[in-house]
Order: structure tokens, then C-alpha cells, then sequence
């Protein structure tokens, strides 16, 4: 009878040998419901996160995203500072406040004294113009004021707001955050060229796609609408920015409508 070669045999005790404690040890993991490789991972490091939302290690095992902050720490730092006020102005004039918001983190960064290039200032980025209108309109004095600008901004809002009555609501927020952004007298002239190609005027997906017509390249077409080169407000130049201005406050409102009370 053929025998294994004893150097082979002397080999085949050990591997045997070894893997008896393997065989063990992966019974007993099977058994307790985990892997050694999952728990190692989710036990690495251990954080908490900071009012501004960073993250910071901690003692604790518990898993890092259980800690993770709902709304980031400039949202909760503006809500305790100017809620009040917030909630007040929007319910006097009849918007929900998370709206107004939405608006002001889109608008400023929630920083109350942010300035754009074209003049545009405070949480609520009201142009210099319009800031002077409403000022005389609400008997206020000094619309930079954090406080008067929050009032300022809803009450602009509220009067774009009621331009569009008729439209769904879905529809009237985005007209009036369009209008907010780029001037009422922009959705007047994309209102008009969409009744002009027998769109919906108060459906925003026709003004979406208006918008971007009101550029310079589409001279002839203004021509038919207006008997002249350009709309009425001029040449729109940056329709894409208000196009995702709209998608961002609305993405900042739907977040806040789930988180906000």
C-alpha cells in the first residue's frame, strides 16, 4: 500500500493543527451576528459634532452620523438670533417663515452685513432702489438694519407674491423667487414671450424655458413680440443664475418644511 511521504504528513498535522482555532473562531462570529471587518470599521473613531457642525472625536463608541447635526450650525445660530423676528414679519404678511429662510441663506449666507457688487445689502440682499421704495411704503429709516431688512425683504416678497395669483402654488413661489431674484420687469417680458408662443404665463416650467430667450441671440424674435430688438427690461444676460437661484431656495425650503417646525 502506498504511504505519504513523512515530511508530507508532518505538514498535514500542522495545517490541521492551525486550523482548528480558525474553524473556532469564525463559528463564534457567526454565531454573535457580526463580522470582523464591520466592526472594526464603525469603531475606528468615535465624534460628536459642534454648533457649527464639525466634527470632533469623542470617548464615546457610538456610530459618527447618529450625531451628525439636522440643520447646519449657521441655520441654528440665525434661527435663535432673528427667529423671532422672522416668524413675526412672515406671519404678518402672510408667508411661511422657513420660505423666508430659505431666501436668506440663498440670498446672504445669513451674514447681516453682506454687500453684492450691484449694492444689494443686508440678510435679505434688498438692491438700493427697492430698499428706498419700501422704506417710505413701511415709514422705516435704516432698511441695513438686520431687524428692518428682514422686514423689508418679506414685505417685497409678499408684494412679488401677490403679482401671481392665479398660478398653483408650487408655481407662484417659484415666479416670486424668480421675480425676487432677477426683477419683476424679467418674468413681465418672459410672461409676455410665453403667451406670445401660447405657453401657460403662470406655469414655471414655461418661464424657465423663457427666460433664457430673453438674451440678445433671439434679436428676431424679439422683433415679433415687441416690434424691437430687445424685451422691455432688456437684454437678460445670466438667465441660468436665476434658474438655479430657484432650484437652491426651493431645496433650502423643502429641507426646512421637513426639519423646522
Amino acid at each position: 500500500m502506498w504511504q505519504r511521504p513523512a515530511a508530507q504528513n508532518s505538514r498535514r498535522g500542522q495545517l490541521m493543527h492551525m486550523r482548528s482555532p480558525l474553524v473556532l473562531l469564525l463559528f463564534l462570529i457567526l454565531a454573535a451576528g457580526c463580522t470582523p471587518i464591520g466592526d472594526d470599521v464603525l469603531r475606528k473613531t468615535d465624534h460628536e459634532w459642534t454648533e457649527e457642525g464639525e466634527s470632533v472625536q469623542t470617548e464615546n463608541t457610538a456610530q459618527t452620523y447618529l450625531h451628525k447635526p439636522l440643520v447646519d450650525g449657521k441655520t441654528t445660530t440665525i434661527v435663535r438670533v432673528y427667529g423671532p423676528t422672522i416668524k413675526h414679519y412672515a406671519s404678518l404678511y402672510g408667508l411661511d417663515w422657513r420660505l423666508v429662510l430659505a431666501t436668506m441663506k440663498q440670498e446672504s449666507r445669513f451674514s447681516p452685513t453682506a454687500e453684492s457688487h450691484r449694492g444689494a445689502y443686508g440678510l435679505m440682499q434688498i438692491m438700493p432702489g427697492t430698499g428706498e421704495e419700501i422704506a417710505k411704503e413701511l415709514s422705516v429709516d435704516d432698511m441695513s438694519h438686520p431687524h428692518n431688512n428682514i422686514r423689508g425683504g418679506v414685505y417685497y416678497l409678499r408684494q412679488l407674491y401677490d403679482l401671481f395669483n392665479g398660478a398653483s402654488e408650487s408655481d407662484r413661489l417659484k415666479l416670486t423667487l424668480a421675480a425676487y431674484n432677477a426683477g419683476i420687469g424679467r418674468i413681465y417680458d418672459a410672461q409676455e414671450l410665453a403667451a406670445y408662443l401660447r405657453e401657460d404665463p403662470l406655469a414655471w416650467d414655461a418661464i424657465r424655458d423663457m427666460l433664457p430667450l430673453l438674451s440678445a441671440r433671439y434679436e428676431t424674435l424679439h422683433r415679433s413680440v415687441w416690434n424691437q430688438e430687445r424685451p422691455k427690461a432688456g437684454f437678460f444676460k445670466r438667465p441660468q443664475e436665476t434658474l438655479r437661484y430657484v432650484d437652491k431656495v426651493m431645496a433650502n425650503y423643502d429641507e426646512y418644511q421637513l426639519l423646522l417646525n
